[in-house]
């Protein structure tokens, strides 16, 4: 396991870091040298210029223009202008793997390598990650046998030894009832068990990179996801061009479109959504721009038709509100500002944005050809606003709904705004039960989190390190968390979640960190690989409960027969040959068919039920055992052989039939177990009566029953699948009253 852990790990780190690889040019002795990565180290001074990429973490000591993207970290796709910060020591303000969009600077070497940022991820991946709810429950199961077996052991040791038989017979006899309690089959149960379950998720386009992974998808009961691409198309839509007074304006489209197009620099997705359909430009010439930038938040550019020019700007429609002394009217006339117009700006800025849509301003300015091609924002004329939608997915909706109806809770994290994302959420019908911003849980220590989260349905402006506390606070709550996401900013997130989740399309980082891998980024796919992830679950648990009531009942009486019987009750090749039976007849669970309420709610270990059940049924099965003793000394009167041959036949038939009361929680007869089941029940059965006819008996120590035996035999297993279903039910009923 440990070589496994770390193998995924350093394939994580050599992905990160053959993505961040580049060449940096350093100033080294008075000149400057193109170096790889590997080889900086801190006092290093860096040249930055548009298209590089930041090659370490460091202080930027000299910029000009300088704006870079850092999504590799924040997973905000705007880029951020950078300037040179006194004062702040060695205090890095540039990242590694940061990528230079525009404007020329240069850095000092901070750190490199594993002490960067983005080095820190890689440690991050490199940590055992916390144990998931499979893993707890297995070795839970685990302890409660290892305790019963070492009891039965000892037990039995001792009774043989008070009643002075040979310490040979009585440890070989011990030997094989620690084998007989052992649930043996329970790593092939689990692994075909979860490896079907991957081959049926494959249809359902999920590729499944860790086995436990897909138990952990059934159990899980809230799945933390970003709203972009996910609840969102992840493509944004020019809505609507509106003139202040909010009647649409083909002017503000055309404007808008004009500056889209001859902006340079930064095109973001509002360019694209603005020019997906634009009208002709042709006739149209840049004269000179001033380019966007994070101060004045806009972008002007100066045109010639050869008739006219042009000053166009667009940007954040309140700071250009701001700029324009007057406005245009629905004819185009322009006009000065008054109280009226302004409420009226005002009231029509506000509706947009409480539509969930993202505004922008355009205004403009007309110039005289003879003039000077100086290009300034003054004088200008508001045009309106153009607003902008990332529409939510036709599915989504629906997939919530299955998600919720099935007690998955889903909360959001983004980067994104409160006011947008609730209306993101209205559109899909998502309730909101509670609102976490990123400043108020930088603010929150980890218990006062823990008790936010439960209650909170949106976490908006949240960096990848608060999503990381989220999601173990969430764990801390006793919740199973499934975690979407697909940057390198998720991986840790990922990484501490009980399911990680992310999409063929993800980076090579979050792909890596990640237990599942979605062939579709849509909510559906999840809902089915959460049913699919409880099917699976469901027929581990059947194994896990057979193992634990029918098998501690049977191998309870050995024990216990141990005490009164002059011979051991069954041999030790016969019990090796008894346990080697019924694991036979119970490989074909993994095919089995799960009950619509296996699938309706999270499915999660739960041991006191495990440890409850067993008491319940485990004794109704030694209660039959002590029956069929009585019956094969009193009835029989059996010698040794005969009673060993009389158990071995009873203690398979109600270890292998009572699968088919112990499968489903309501009546055997409404829950149609699967053909492969059934039929490798029913032949196991048979072979074991036949057994005592063939020429093997005799090596097995077995010999042929009275006809009479298979008579009473099958009263006592009826009436023992009868009592045993008669005890699940008020073992379930109580369970339901609790």
């Amino acid at each position: 396991i440990d070589f496994v852990q770390e193998h995924r790990a350093s394939r994580a780190a050599e992905a990160l870091l053959h993505r961040v690889q580049v060449r940096a040019t350093v100033l080294r002795d008075g000149a400057s040298v193109s170096l790889p990565v590997a080889r900086l180290v801190p006092g290093d001074a860096v040249l930055l210029s548009p298209g590089c990429v930041v090659p370490a973490d460091g202080c930027l000591v000299e910029a000009n223009g300088l704006h870079v993207n850092e999504a590799i970290l924040t997973g905000e796709p705007f880029p951020c202008e950078k300037r040179p910060q006194e004062g702040q020591g060695a205090v890095a303000d540039l990242f590694m793997g940061s990528s230079v969009v525009s404007g020329t600077g240069a850095m000092v070497v901070t750190n490199t390598g594993a002490a960067t940022e983005v080095g820190k991820i890689v440690r991050a991946l490199g940590a055992p990650p916390p144990p998931t709810s499979f893993e707890r429950g297995t070795r839970d199961f685990g302890m409660l046998i290892m305790r019963l077996t070492a009891f039965m052991v000892l037990f039995v040791i001792l009774v043989n030894a008070v009643a002075g038989r040979p310490l040979l017979e009585s440890l070989l006899f011990a030997i094989a009832l620690a084998v007989g309690l052992t649930p043996e089959l329970l790593p092939m149960i689990v692994t075909v068990t979860l490896a079907r379950g991957a081959q049926r998720l494959a249809g359902e386009h999920v590729i499944v990179k860790r086995l436990a992974s897909i138990e952990g998808l059934g159990s899980m009961d809230v799945l933390c996801t970003d709203k972009t691409g996910t609840l969102t198309r992840a493509k944004i839509r020019l809505e609507r061009h509106v003139g202040i007074d909010g009647a649409e304006s083909a002017r503000v489209l055309e404007h808008a479109v004009l500056n889209s197009a001859f902006s340079g620099g930064i095109h973001t997705g509002l360019d694209e959504a603005i020019l997906a359909n634009p009208p002709d430009v042709s006739r149209w010439k840049k004269l000179a721009e001033i380019p966007f930038d994070f101060e004045r938040r806009r972008v002007a550019v100066l045109l010639d038709d050869g008739t006219q020019r042009l000053v166009v700007v667009k940007g954040a429609a309140d700071g250009l509100l701001e700029l324009c002394p007057r406005y245009e009217t629905s004819t185009g006339e322009p006009r000065e500002w008054d109280e009226p117009a302004r409420a009226a700006a005002a009231r029509t800025l506000a509706d947009l944005e409480r539509g969930g849509l993202r505004v922008i301003g355009v205004a403009s300015r007309r110039l005289e050809r003879t003039g000077s091609q100086a290009l300034d924002e003054e004088g200008l004329v508001f045009s309106g606003f153009a607003a902008f939608a990332d529409p939510p997915k036709p599915g989504a909706g629906a997939a919530l709904k299955a998600l919720a109806a099935s007690g998955v809770h889903v909360k959001i994290l983004t980067g994104d705004s409160e006011v947008v994302t609730r209306h993101v959420c209205d559109a899909l019908a998502i309730e909101v039960r509670g609102v976490l911003t990123g400043t108020e849980i930088e603010r929150l220590d980890d218990p006062a989190l823990a008790a936010r989260v439960e209650d909170t349905t949106l976490f908006c402006r949240v960096n990848p390190a608060q999503k990381n506390r989220i999601v173990q606070m969430l764990r801390r709550r006793g919740h199973v968390v499934g975690f979407l996401g697909d940057g390198i900013n998720d991986a840790p997130a990922l990484h501490s979640a009980d399911v990680g989740l992310s999409v063929d399309n993800a980076v090579d980082v979050a792909r890596e960190a990640a237990d599942m891998i979605l062939l579709r980024r849509d909510l559906g796919v999840v809902h089915r690989g959460v049913l699919e992830g409880r099917r699976t679950f469901a027929n581990i648990r059947k194994y896990i409960l057979m193992g634990t009531s029918s098998n501690f009942g049977n191998m309870f009486s050995m024990a216990g027969a141990a005490l009164f019987l002059p011979f051991l009750p069954m041999l030790p090749t016969q019990i090796l040959l008894n346990n080697f039976l019924y694991d036979v007849s119970e490989i074909p669970i993994p095919l089995d068919n799960a009950d619509p309420a296996d699938t309706a709610t999270p499915q999660k270990w739960d041991m006191p039920l495990i440890r409850g059940f067993m008491w319940t049924l485990g004794p109704v099965s030694s209660l039959f055992d002590f029956l069929t003793f009585y019956v094969l000394i009193k009835l029989f009167d059996a010698h040794e052989g005969l009673f060993h041959t009389g158990w071995f036949i009873e203690s398979l038939a109600t270890q292998v039939l009572v699968i088919f009361v112990i499968r489903t929680r309501s009546s055997p007869f409404a829950s149609r177990p699967s053909l492969t089941l059934a039929a490798t029940s029913i032949a196991v059965l048979a072979a074991a009566i036949a057994l005592p006819f063939t020429p093997l008996a005799a090596p097995l120590g077995f010999v042929a029953p009275p006809p009479l035996f298979f008579a009473v035999l099958a009263g006592l297993v009826a009436a023992y699948l009868v009592l045993a279903e008669s005890a699940k039910r008020l073992f379930y009923r109580h369970r339901a009253r609790v």
